[in-house]
Parts: structure tokens; sequence; C-alpha cells
């Protein structure tokens, strides 16, 4: 039986924080409501969270602010912004300071609800079918501690949940033209303008960790997509350690 997902819920407004915990509870979540980011960073110290909602605009400590303190604690939970600015600075500052993703007020229930499923999809336990530590090439991704090491075992680089999911996703797909808007709506759940955008950022952070490794190319294909070339021996021994795990 999957356990209850338990997300912490931070937004100063008091009827929407309500209605948006009464709705994510009606679809079988777990939600904590906190009106500041004060007790919100209390609450995150004291209990465990599988996902954090955090609006941007609040007293007395607002969700920059808090998201920076939990990455410090915590580099893998997902962190989702909820805003009613539209502006692409704080969508880009919010990335920059550990957020995930981002959802602009007004939205619906449904869309808020598929991006939660998407994001607890690579974030929650499973039984047997996702090992936490898995290979490209001669580099080691460890989606637990969120580091990239290469065949000596040495630490070269960190990654974020979404960068995980990126890899893991080319990976699987190894050798195959990937289309831009098929890795948006399997990685980010949705396509649009700004996920875009996003996807082309954590694409550039993929391509300086496969510097440590010149036999993975990611090519890009001009106005289709992007293609991640490996060495067909090294294709078929990825797919035997998914096999294994299997």
């Amino acid at each position: 039986m999957n356990r209850i997902a338990k997300i912490l819920l931070v937004d100063d407004d008091y009827q929407f924080g309500g209605v948006v915990k009464k709705h994510l509870e009606s679809k079988g979540f777990d939600v904590v409501l906190c009106f500041d980011g004060e007790i919100a960073w209390k609450k995150f110290q004291k209990e465990d969270f599988d996902l954090i909602l955090l609006d941007v605009m609040m007293p007395k400590k607002d969700g920059f602010t808090l998201a920076q303190e939990i990455r410090k604690k915590n580099g893998l939970i997902p962190i989702l912004f909820i805003t009613s600015r539209k502006l692409d600075e704080d969508r880009l500052e919010g990335f920059r300071l550990g957020g995930d993703d981002y959802i602009t007020k007004p939205f619906s229930i449904d869309e808020l609800v598929a991006r939660i499923k998407v994001f607890l999809k690579r974030t929650l336990p499973r039984a047997h079918n996702e090992q936490n530590e898995f290979t490209l090439g001669k580099l080691t991704f460890n989606s637990e501690s969120l580091q990239v090491r290469d065949e000596n075992g040495v630490r070269i680089g960190v990654i974020t949940p979404r960068e995980v999911a990126l890899i893991r996703y080319f990976k699987e797909n190894a050798n195959q033209i990937l289309r831009r808007e098929e890795i948006l709506l399997n990685v980010w759940g949705k396509e649009g303008f700004f996920s875009g955008r996003s996807m082309d950022v954590f694409i550039t952070r993929m391509r300086k960790h496969f510097r440590a490794d010149p036999q993975i190319q990611l090519e890009t294909l001009h106005n289709v997509g992007f293609r991640l070339n490996l060495p067909e021996q090294e294709n078929h021994k990825g797919q035997q350690e998914d096999h294994k795990e299997h």
C-alpha cells in the first residue's frame, strides 16, 4: 500500500490557503497549512514532509528566504512556488535558490495535483522499480545524496531533483530523438513557454556534468529537440542494470 504523501503548504492568504488545503486533502494528501514563513520553518524542522508548496510574498519570512533555509537542510524535497507575480526574473531567482517549479495564481486544483504527482513520482520511495544510484558512461548519479561522481568515486558536482529526473529520462531513451514537448510532458508534467526556458537551464547544467566523460554527447537538434548519444555497449550495459533492478 502506498503511504499518504505529506505536504507543507505555506501561504499568508487564509481563505486561499484553506481552500487549497481542503481540495488537496480531498485528493488524498495529508496537508499542513502555515500562514507565515517563520511558523513554516519551525514545522519543517519538527516534521517530515514529502513536498513544499510555498507562497513567495509573505510577512516575517518570505518564500525565497524560506526556500534557501529548507535547501540547506534538505536538498531532495521538491519545492513548488505559488505566486501571483508573473515576472520571469522572480521565477529564475526561485530556481536559483533551489525551487523546482512555479505555479501562478489563479490555477486549477487539477493542474496543481498533476504537478505534485510528477514530483512525488520521482521522490517518494518505490518498492523495487527504481534504484537510487545509476550510471551514465563513467559517471554515477545518486538521487539521495544528490551527488555526481566520476569513475574513481570522486565527487565532481551536485545535482537537483529535477536534474536527476531529466538525466534519468535521457538515459532511459539514449540514442533516440526526444522532442522538446515530449521531454516537458514526461519530466515537467506540462508544456509551455516558461517550462521550456526552465528546461534549457537544466539542459545547460547537464552538459556541465557530462564534460567529465567525453563519450557522453548531448546533441541539440534545431527546432526538434535533443538526442543523448552513448556508445551502444554503454547503452546496453545501462539497460541490463535497469533490468536487474526490476
